[in-house]
């Protein structure tokens, strides 16, 4: 069996309760940021990529993975933590890292109903991958794994071979995640995330009362190398090690000793771009635009961030602004405003009850789903009346 294994790397800009300053930055609450940052950066990428890094070198380069990294998290690191651009350009260099596209500003661009935007930061993402990196991406990730054929058309337009999106039952049906598939309407390949093994280690992994607990390396290499299938995806995101999973619930070494676990139990450890050199489709996904499919809650459609009137507010408010501000010739307004679209902020918003509205309680910054909408509204408004030539307020 093979074994993908790809890290979402990102950061929001959380808000400010009080806007001040000047553009771009007038809206966003920089010290928390850099804090939270810095914060994450000790506990989870800096140790991690060490970890990562010593795996590569003690294997011989058998052991392999790939980062989708925010343009936001590259910009706040290049802002306060260049150390930490610089570890991951240490793993880029070893040539067993691959670096996947996605929208820079980690954004819901993608379902507007102008897709030029969704176009413009992709592009700008993979510039961005080049100019750091010195690669190009050939495979797109979209923000929170939200895929339809229109986006899997879009994605061949902009030059991707393969889109990854998440293995849901309601687009797989009768099939398996475990295998490559193709776009409906593009040629595009699509890889399907292997949400319970994800899960095992994103969210389940320091859950005492579940019932493999502890996970361990041997265990879980122990499950992969029983699987049936091409490949098994495991996409989670990066602030699992040290971060959502403290050191002291044994994630990093569980991280540590899983390359040699499964590199003993005879399985390889592919990139992204290297399935889709070896493995060919075994059969087409349709999934259709008035029904994407996501990561997000168990659901995984796009209601953990358009689910209730407030995040539909704010994204009409965000698409509404979107001639004003492009029509401006102010540069730092239209950075404010790109921004301003990134997706934690509409899912701050939610109001999910169950488990799905602990996790958004987990992230979200604010005392409540009602001070997000009422934080980001503002700000849109704000920068609204600054376009009108009102000056910003406040």
């Amino acid at each position: 069996m093979d074994l993908v294994m790809v890290f979402e790397v990102h950061q929001p800009f959380r808000l400010r309760y009080r806007f001040k300053g000047g553009l771009p930055y007038r809206y966003f609450d920089n010290q928390l940021n850099r804090k939270i940052l810095e914060k994450i950066a000790y506990r989870c990428y800096l140790p991690s990529n060490k970890i990562l890094l010593d795996a590569i070198k003690e294997t011989g380069g058998m052991f392999r993975v790939a980062f989708s990294i925010s343009g936001l998290l590259l910009k706040q690191a290049e802002m306060w933590i260049p150390e930490v651009i610089d570890s991951f350009k240490t793993l880029a260099d070893t040539g067993c890292v691959e670096f996947l596209a996605q929208t820079y500003y980690h954004s819901l661009a993608s379902i507007y109903k102008d897709r030029e935007e969704f176009r413009f930061q992709v592009e700008k993402h993979v510039d961005t991958v080049k100019k750091i990196f010195k690669v190009k991406p050939r495979v797109l990730e979209n923000t929170e794994l939200i895929y339809s054929d229109s986006i899997g058309i879009e994605a061949e337009r902009l030059g991707f071979e393969a889109i990854v999106t998440e293995g849901a039952e309601r687009i797989l049906k009768w099939r398996s995640s475990n295998y490559l598939y193709k776009a409906k309407g593009s040629g595009v390949k699509i890889l399907t995330r292997n949400y319970r093994l994800s899960d095992d280690v994103g969210f389940r992994f320091s859950a005492r009362d579940w019932t493999e607990y502890p996970l361990t390396a041997d265990k879980y290499s122990e499950w992969i190398a029983r699987s049936r299938g091409q490949y098994i995806l495991v996409f989670i995101d990066y602030e699992t090690f040290g971060e959502h999973h403290p050191a002291e619930t044994g994630i990093m070494e569980f991280l540590s000793w899983l390359p040699r676990e499964a590199i003993r139990r005879g399985i390889r450890f592919l990139t992204p771009s290297q399935v889709i050199d070896e493995y060919h489709p075994v059969d087409e996904i349709e999934v259709s635009d008035n029904s994407p499919v996501s990561w997000a809650d168990e659901e995984r459609d796009l209601s953990a961030w358009i689910g209730n009137d407030m995040q539909r507010l704010s994204l009409n408010k965000i698409e509404q602004l979107e001639p004003k501000v492009k029509s401006s010739s102010d540069r730092k307004a239209l950075e404010a405003w790109r921004i301003l679209q990134c997706s934690d902020l509409l899912y701050y918003q939610s109001v999910k009850g169950g488990g799905a509205g602990m996790v958004h309680k987990y992230f979200n910054p604010y005392k409540s789903a009602y001070e997000a909408f009422a934080l980001h509204m503002s700000a849109l408004l704000d920068l609204e009346s600054y376009l009108e030539g009102e000056g910003a307020s406040g």
